[in-house]
């Protein structure tokens, strides 16, 4: 059995990135070494991605994360793709298969799962999305996936909303317009663009439009509060943090690597600890 695992992330910017310490927190646990490589580069194009990825192949990794900006931009530069990232179009987990880089999206189950529990309890009802790139997209089909009445799909960039309402229409889902239709009258919205992430203090929603009849969630952990967050909580809405996306994200795409299946507890510790030591008080 393989005991030494090479991966690694490539995206901008990603020094903050808990990954590094879930996955080799997780190999520690189980008995075999990780290194976790971050791949920090700033506008790449093609050609840069496509030599990165090649390097990839070479190197003897087992696979590497892809975060933003270049979750849907890999897609076309892989030799195959897994159903559930040919369905969304975008990938953030790509195995070393040999020679073949295969690609995955582990951003839509790892939503699933941290999403699951919240909608089990809250009235059913429209949901806003916030946010149609490379996260967008994996959480519209986790949603969508876990059967959600209606969704509704705002992006800055209108054509790429219409686009993924179009990805999904055999569901009921609507290519809003505005932030203001998004929201108004949803149970439920989630955030699945970088506002909000260090050092942006900006929200992509309204203050005015939260209220304590809705649940928000936030793609982004860092911070673990954003200031989308931070306001719905004082408005009294039931509120998601990025924590859970990001472990079982991590924890998804870790098995993807490896073959083995990581100590879930784990890898919330050392995410957990990460995020600890990062947001202390100053003595």
């Amino acid at each position: 059995m393989r005991d030494r695992f090479l991966t690694g992330l490539i995206g901008y910017p990603i020094a903050h990135s808990a990954a590094p310490a879930m996955h080799e927190a997780a190999a520690a646990a189980l008995g075999v070494r990780c290194h976790y490589q971050l791949i920090e580069v700033n506008g790449a194009g093609r050609d840069e991605l496509r030599a990165m990825l090649e390097g990839i192949r070479r190197l003897g990794f087992a696979g590497v994360n892809v975060t933003f900006p270049y979750k849907e931009a890999v897609v076309e530069l892989l030799d195959d793709l897994a159903p559930n990232a040919r369905a969304i179009g975008a990938v953030n987990a790509i195995v070393a298969d040999g020679a073949r880089l295969v690609g995955h999206n582990t951003d839509a189950t790892g939503f699933a799962r941290a999403i699951a529990p919240l909608l089990a309890s809250a009235p059913r009802g429209p949901i806003a999305l916030i946010g149609a790139g490379g996260v967008g997209k994996a959480i519209a089909f986790a949603l969508a996936g876990l059967g959600v009445g209606e969704l509704r799909i705002f992006d800055a960039d209108d054509v790429r909303a219409a686009q993924l309402a179009a990805q999904l229409a055999d569901r009921h889902v609507v290519h809003a317009t505005g932030v203001v239709t998004a929201v108004d009258g949803a149970v439920g919205l989630v955030n699945a663009t970088p506002v909000g992430m260090l050092p942006s203090r900006d929200t992509p929603v309204p203050d005015a439009l939260l209220h304590r009849s809705m649940w928000v969630a936030d793609a982004v952990y860092t911070p673990l509060w954003t200031p989308l967050l931070t306001m719905a909580k004082e408005r009294g809405a039931d509120v998601l943090t990025g924590r859970d996306l990001a472990i079982n994200a991590s924890a998804d795409a870790f098995e993807l690597f490896t073959g083995l299946t990581p100590p879930h507890a784990v890898m919330a510790n050392a995410f957990d600890a990460v995020m600890a030591a990062r947001y202390a008080a100053p003595a």
